[in-house]
């Protein structure tokens, strides 16, 4: 929400701005200029990627726009605590329940991993195997993106050209001079604006969603691990805190301490 929320306020402050300039916004109607900018991005990025990692675009615009909800930290330490419960109480084979019933895939590989007793080396290299072949992707989808905004502004650069090549055609004609050499750089302005403002953005967008879940899933493998290694509820919550801010500590233990009062209550 927060990228459609910034595009909203660029476009409100262009167009603000070219309006106390004393431009027309009318200027900004140019279907040439939209022609070049963007399917001139397309067409690059279709000559710089294969089609099996570019029909991955709408999906990756979705993410970067609506944001992936993912658990909180929070949420995934409590649930890994109260695995390690279930597993202190009544051993390893009782968590095939919860994995049977988890929607993660990643928490339910890592649960059937430890269920099916391999062994803990073998566990925690294909974890992180498939947390590295995730980073892998994530990485591939931003590039997409950082790619689309280094040719947007090139491309600009080009309508701008094309722009003033036509405008050389009428150089008797000064009214269609101006024209022409106003809607040549609306073609820059496109290109820049989508480069810096759209491409560029998504792409970090992206690479900070994929650092978020990369940390989640980091966070699982340790409490995983630890619960196969059959360390003690108390001190999984203890370890596993380390990954949250002070502020959520706080929040959590706030929480923890609120579930034993209606239990004691």
């Amino acid at each position: 929400m927060s990228s459609i929320i910034g595009i909203l306020i660029a476009l409100l402050s262009i167009g603000l701005g070219m309006v106390l300039k004393g431009a027309s916004l009318a200027a900004l109607y140019n279907p040439a200029a939209y022609l070049i900018i963007f399917g001139g991005t397309a067409a690059a990025i279709l000559v710089a990627f294969p089609f099996s990692e570019i029909k991955q675009f709408p999906k990756l615009l979705k993410i970067a726009m609506l944001e992936q909800k993912l658990p909180s930290k929070a949420e995934q330490i409590s649930m890994l605590v109260a695995c390690a419960e279930i597993a202190r109480k009544e051993g390893i084979l009782a968590l095939e329940e919860i994995s049977s019933n988890m929607t993660d895939p990643f928490f339910k590989k890592g649960l059937e991993l430890i269920i099916d007793g391999y062994d803990i080396a073998f566990i925690e290299e294909v974890l992180l195997d498939e947390v590295a072949a995730i980073e892998m992707r994530h990485k591939t989808g931003a590039l997409i993106f950082t790619q689309a905004g280094t040719y947007a502004p090139t491309l600009g650069v080009l309508g701008a050209v094309i722009g003033l090549v036509a405008s050389l055609g009428n150089i008797t004609d000064v009214d269609k001079i101006g024209h022409s050499i106003s809607a040549a750089f609306i073609a820059t302005l496109l290109g820049i604006f989508s480069g810096y403002v759209l491409w560029h953005p998504i792409a970090n967008k992206l690479k900070r969603l994929s650092k978020k879940e990369q940390e989640l899933k980091l966070l699982m493998i340790d409490g995983l691990l630890a619960i196969y290694k059959g360390i003690s509820p108390s001190s999984l919550e203890k370890k596993l805190t380390v990954y949250i801010s002070p502020k959520e500590r706080i929040k959590y233990e706030q929480k923890i301490e609120e579930k034993i009062h209606e239990k004691t209550a």
